[in-house]
């Protein structure tokens, strides 16, 4: 009996091996697959920038340009077919020399695209969203984009890389395209909250309360800037998941500088 009881156990630890490295493999393709399509989005609907080409006369395809001259975007994104694939795409993010060059979607809710992809299909990944709740077109004085923090490093997995101040001061701009307009991204305070804190307020416009608000944020950050806040500035919250405790997130705060190349 002892011996069928052993055989009965080494057979269920077998078959739960078996199970854990299937269930593995199939996490593993998911994320494979979902990297794959944003990379495929990145190319399909954003083009390099060559220096003194304007959006509107940027090429749609074919190699990549030169690189452009500073303050120029470093890239253009082509919005009337973007939003052919989803009308709730708003923006796009790109951060130089890093995994981040991403669409950005607002829907109606904030569960949808923590479930679905830029395009709509359904991918644990999700997608990089605007919080609902938000206006329209970053007209609030600040606004909250949210992404998944992936086990591959995809989506918004590297915003704690801004924890270190050697990494800040190699990305210290990231940048938002909107169809609108093309946004610097100046980045000014990172650190580690609650998913309940008061950081995710969202203000309509500028007073003394959204005053207290950017400096707050600023005070607690891992790593210092010089990027000068003002209350009639428009601003952005990135926000991931992080592992330091219960409902833990990490946040980038970044100031909108808008560029005129339009």
């Amino acid at each position: 009996m002892g011996k069928k009881i052993r055989w009965l156990i080494l057979i269920a630890a077998l078959l739960v091996f078996i199970g854990s490295g299937s269930a593995v493999l199939v996490i593993g393709n998911r994320y494979r697959a979902s990297r794959a399509a944003y990379t495929r989005a990145a190319e399909e609907f954003t083009q390099k920038a060559s220096p003194g080409v304007s959006a509107d006369a940027a090429p749609k395809g074919g190699s990549p340009g030169p690189q452009p001259q500073e303050g120029e975007p470093p890239v253009y994104v082509d919005f009337a077919r973007l939003r052919q694939e989803n009308p709730e795409v708003v923006g796009w993010l790109y951060c130089e020399d890093s995994i981040i060059n991403y669409p950005v979607v607002q829907g109606t809710d904030n569960d949808f695209y923590l479930h679905h992809s830029y395009d709509k299909v359904e991918d644990t990944s999700g997608a990089i969203f605007v919080d609902a709740a938000c206006a329209p077109g970053f007209a609030d004085s600040n606004a909250v984009i949210y992404g998944h923090n992936m086990s591959d490093g995809s989506m918004f997995a590297s915003l704690e890389n801004w924890r270190d101040q050697a990494y800040y001061e190699q990305h210290p701009v990231m940048w938002l395209f909107t169809p609108e307009a093309d946004y610097k991204v100046l980045l000014f305070s990172g650190y580690t909250t609650s998913a309940y804190s008061d950081t995710y307020r969202i203000f309509q416009g500028p007073g003394k309360t959204f005053d207290a608000y950017l400096a707050e944020c600023a005070a607690r950050s891992d790593f210092s800037a010089a990027v000068p806040l003002d209350r009639d500035g428009h601003y952005v919250t990135l926000s991931t998941c992080a592992y330091d405790f219960d409902e833990a997130r990490y946040v980038l705060h970044g100031k909108l500088e808008k560029v005129d190349t339009r």
